[in-house]
């Protein structure tokens, strides 16, 4: 294969955020360019947002069905590759599904869909098609993360005992729904789902929890608030945790946590030690013993081989130079990227490149959103976690 990858998008206007975020990822390693795209549900915002990335007037669409039968209907050499789907939840699930009947793999923004059964019917139909899903739980591609989740499964810290992961936010400390569309929508049950904060940011940690640790949550006692007076869903919780592993942990998301920014956080301890990796500085992984000094571990070299062929592989710049959240969202497009040239080449995707999240992570965060809820609305301590 000698062309780049060609790559619809499916929501992401010129007034979102994560569509921008989502084209800057997907251009960084110069694999993937961006050839038709329904940017909005408005017509004119559509094609005025066309028109600003200088996308082809032809393949710039006012919905996503005519996109997707179109674009299905070209030429081997024209059609798309994938499409990216970052709309709002509740407008998740149909188009990544006509997406994969037509024939395109997806990427598509978390959580995968509005409903735990949506989620099931998708995981069957990506199996059905042997396409490829990424789904963009972003944190997972920091090459620090990467680093921590191959420590833990090379044994040394041990068993795993005890996981902590937070992630405080601040900015819907005040009703914010009026002037944020993005306020607007998390808060609006019939867009976002059924929980406003541990559906948008706690399935982030609960997912870099069983992602870094190698173990699955299996119980929980959650406790969900809604702190903003009048505000439709919650916005802040917190949850005891049990894993099939055996250990234990403790799981907390705010947005009502005001002066935070994004601080998500994780400390993992085991047997013989902890580590440690923030949000707010990716490239540290700090790792502590329990019969040794601490140590530093820093994204950037491979330190005469301290790091991992998977912290690596997805480490982009030398020593000093910070990698960041667009980085990160780079390495999940890049990896997704290598994997559909593999398989279009008929070859095996290496196991680096082969590490992104996918659709059984979607269905097991769409299950986190079921079981947190059930949770909180329990008067039992401990309720099992079903999917």
């Amino acid at each position: 294969m000698n062309r780049k990858l060609r790559m619809g998008m499916i929501g992401g206007g010129k007034d979102a955020f994560i569509g921008a975020v989502h084209r800057i990822a997907a251009n960084m390693d110069g694999l993937i360019e961006l050839k038709a795209g329904a940017l909005s549900v408005n017509p004119e915002v559509a094609i005025e947002s066309g028109k600003l990335i200088f996308l082809d007037p032809a393949r710039t669409y006012t919905d996503y069905k005519t996109m997707l039968e179109k674009e299905a209907a070209l030429p081997e050499g024209e059609r798309l590759d994938f499409i990216t789907i970052v709309t709002p939840n509740f407008a998740h699930f149909e188009p990544a599904m006509l997406a994969l009947e037509n024939g395109f793999n997806v990427v598509i923004e978390k959580p995968i869909t509005f409903t735990l059964e949506e989620a099931k019917q998708l995981k069957a139909k990506v199996e059905q098609t042997g396409l490829s899903l990424l789904l963009t739980h972003t944190y997972t591609g920091y090459p620090m993360v990467k680093q921590a989740r191959r420590m833990i499964a090379d044994g040394a810290l041990g068993k795993v005992r005890k996981i902590w992961v937070e992630y405080p936010q601040g900015w819907l400390s005040k009703p914010a729904e009026k002037e944020s569309a993005g306020a607007a929508w998390r808060t609006d049950p019939k867009r976002s789902g059924k929980s406003g904060c541990m559906g948008d940011i706690g399935t982030h940690a609960a997912n870099l929890a069983e992602y870094i640790s190698g173990a699955k949550i299996d119980q929980m006692c959650a406790d969900l608030n809604i702190v903003v007076e009048g505000r439709g869903l919650d916005d802040d919780g917190a949850v005891l945790l049990r894993f099939d592993t055996g250990a234990t942990g403790v799981l907390m998301a705010s947005q009502v946590a005001a002066g935070e920014e994004n601080a998500l956080k994780i400390r993992v301890y085991g047997e013989k030690g902890g580590l440690e990796w923030a949000q707010h500085e990716p490239n540290t992984l700090l790792v502590k013993w329990l019969d040794k000094p601490a140590e530093i571990y820093r994204a950037g070299g491979n330190y005469g081989g301290h790091l991992s062929s998977y912290a690596v592989h997805n480490t982009r710049t030398p020593g000093g130079h910070p990698e960041g959240y667009l980085e990160a969202f780079g390495n999940l497009y890049r990896n997704f990227a290598q994997t559909l040239q593999a398989k279009i080449n008929g070859t095996t995707p290496s196991p680096e490149s082969l590490d992104f999240p996918g659709v059984a992570e979607g269905v097991r965060g769409m299950a986190f959103i079921d079981n947190v809820v059930r949770s909180s609305q329990s008067t039992e301590k401990w309720t099992k976690f079903e999917i």
